[in-house]
C-alpha cells in the first residue's frame, strides 16, 4: 500500500527538487550516499541519547533521498543495475543504524533488556526479509508476495511513533513515550509474519518450478 500510493505521491512532489539537483550537476549516486550518511548520523547521534523527536526529524529529511535519487536517474535516463544495487545495499545500512540506535538506547540509559532485544530482532528480521526476496529472485523465482510489513511500513511505523514518543522527552508531553515500545513490537511481529510469508512463497514457487522441470524432462525423455 505504502509503496504503491505514498511513493507515487512523494515522487511527484519531489520531481522539481530532483530536476534542480540535476541542473546543479549533482549525480544520483551522490544523493544516495549523502542520504544514507544523514540517516546513519541522525540515528546514531540522537537515538542512543533518547532524543527521539529530533533524531526522527533528521532521519526523515534524509530518508526522502531514497525517492530523489531514483527520480533523478529516471529524468536523466540513467537507471542502471549499479544504481539499484547501491541503493538497496545502503538501505540496509540505514535500517541497521535506526534500529541499532534504538537498541543502544535500551541497552544504556533506556535500561530495558527486553526492548533492546526487540530492537535487535527488528534490525535482524528486516535484513533477513530483504535477503529472502533477493535470494529467491537470484535462484530464478518471482517471489510474488506482498508482505505484511515491508521496508516502507517498517520505516513509517517506527519513525512516526518514535518521533511522537520523543515529544515526552523534548516537550514534556506525558504518557506518549509508550508509543515507541508499541512501534517496536508491531514491527517485530509484522516482520516475523512477513518473513514467514516469503519463506512459504519461495517454498511453493520452488516446488512448482521443480515439478515443471521434472515434467519437461519426462516429456523430452519420452520423445527420445
Amino acid at each position: 500500500m505504502l509503496n504503491k500510493y505514498a511513493r507515487a505521491f512523494f515522487t511527484r512532489v519531489l520531481t522539481p527538487f530532483a530536476a534542480f539537483l540535476i541542473r546543479r550537476g549533482v549525480s544520483p549516486d551522490a544523493v544516495t550516499l549523502t542520504g544514507t550518511a544523514g540517516v546513519i548520523a541522525g540515528a546514531l547521534a540522537f537515538y542512543p541519547r533518547g532524543e527521539f523527536f529530533w533524531g526522527t526529524v533528521v532521519i526523515t529529511l534524509f530518508v526522502f533521498s531514497d525517492l530523489v535519487d531514483g527520480n533523478m536517474a529516471r529524468q536523466m535516463g540513467r537507471s542502471s543495475r549499479w544504481g539499484a544495487f547501491l541503493d538497496s545495499t545502503l538501505d540496509r545500512l540505514a535500517d541497521g543504524a535506526i534500529f541499532g540506535g534504538l537498541a543502544l538506547w535500551y541497552a544504556g540509559r533506556g535500561d530495558d533488556q527486553v526492548l533492546c532485544a526487540v530492537s535487535i530482532f527488528c534490525l535482524a528480521s528486516g535484513q533477513v526479509v530483504s535477503y529472502t526476496k533477493a535470494r529467491g529472485e537470484a535462484i530464478g523465482l518471482p517471489v510474488n508476495v506482498n508482505g505484511l510489513v515491508e521496508r516502507s511500513e517498517r520505516l513509517v511505523i517506527t519513525l512516526v511513533l518514535c518521533g511522537l514518543a520523543g515529544f515526552h522527552r523534548s516537550f514534556g508531553v506525558p504518557g506518549i513515550q509508550w508509543l515507541l515500545p508499541i512501534a517496536l513490537w508491531v514491527v517485530a511481529v509484522g516482520s516475523l509474519i512477513t518473513l514467514v510469508q516469503r519463506v512459504v512463497t519461495v517454498r511453493r514457487e520452488s516446488a512448482e518450478a521443480d515439478a515443471a522441470l521434472a515434467r519437461e524432462s519426462a516429456e523430452h525423455g519420452s520423445g527420445v
